[in-house]
């Protein structure tokens, strides 16, 4: 066996692992059950019930209907060690729109608790009347950077909970993640390219769940790009609430590039916008995030 084969047979298997967390058990009429890989993290990834949560919401929409925007809200931190229930309201279904939310819940000692919110919206694809999109910024190609483990390897045993989030994720970084130097506007963006490892599905609903669980890698450090405070260090960071609008039609298991900016942040939060375009240069969606940022310091 080649090293090149072993490598895709790698891929693939990260991918699969992906697809067992997507891959919802539907436990009664509208109500889906996930489950967490082993993980050491005291808290689930907010990206897997994002992720979660939209595919719970495509498996009840017609099948013509596909989403093209969500915007939820991460209530309580979710317990890696509990299955999570996502209950489905179907809201509406009109002549072009459907809309779903999804409500994620745990047990917590012995009662039902609500741990994330979420809203979609789907729509029958229509010809576009105004069309445009953002440009693709010009920056190094993956396949001239160096992989996320090459980057971390120097740091050790600070680079475990990173790679642990991202096994599933291949990431190329244009900067150290855990010592990058402090930005000032008008240069405050940071970008880095990621996909799944492996191949995915055909389904779009697979790709855009795919994507809103990629997407909450990174993107709450834009909030402190200005301040130069890296992965693991003095800062402790949580999503508050996520949105994505897809603008078209995504492959998550195909590398895209990944802009992350922060216009704001006050209060001991930070709001943080992301861009996502597709190897070709394609505008595919467009994130938004709201997270708390404290120092472990005080």
């Amino acid at each position: 066996m080649t090293d090149r084969t072993g490598e895709h047979l790698a891929r693939d298997s990260q991918a699969a692992a992906l697809m067992a967390v997507l891959d919802l058990e539907e436990r009664d009429t509208d109500l889906f059950v996930g489950q967490t890989p082993t993980t050491p993290l005291q808290r689930i990834f907010g990206g897997q019930v994002a992720g979660q949560a939209l595919m719970a919401a495509t498996r009840t929409l017609p099948e013509e209907r596909g989403v093209h925007s969500l915007h939820s809200y991460f209530l309580r931190p979710g317990d890696p060690h509990e299955e999570i229930r996502y209950a489905v309201d179907r809201i509406r279904d009109g002549r072009t729109f459907s809309t779903r939310r999804v409500i994620g819940w745990q047990r917590r000692k012995g009662a039902d608790v609500a741990i994330f919110a979420l809203t979609a919206d789907a729509s029958i694809p229509e010809t576009p009347v105004a069309e445009h999109a953002l440009p693709m910024p010009d920056v190094p190609r993956p396949d001239e950077l160096p992989s996320l483990a090459e980057v971390v390897a120097p740091y050790g045993d600070r680079a475990a909970v990173a790679l642990s989030i991202s096994q599933a994720v291949e990431q190329r970084l244009l900067e150290d993640p855990f010592e990058p130097a402090p930005k000032t506007p008008p240069n405050t963006k940071t970008w880095a390219w990621m996909r799944v490892a492996g191949r995915l599905p055909e389904e779009q609903a697979v790709h855009r769940s795919a994507l809103t669980f990629v997407s909450d890698l990174t993107l709450l450090s834009a909030g402190l790009a200005r301040l130069g405070g890296g992965w693991g260090g003095s800062y402790v960071g949580a999503s508050l609430d996520h949105a994505v609008w897809f603008h078209q039609p995504v492959r998550a298991d195909d590398w895209f590039l990944y802009e992350t900016d922060s216009p704001a942040a006050s209060g001991g939060r930070a709001l943080c916008f992301g861009q996502i375009w597709a190897v070709d240069g394609t505008h595919v969606a467009t994130v938004t995030q709201q997270g708390l940022i404290r120092s472990l310091e005080r």
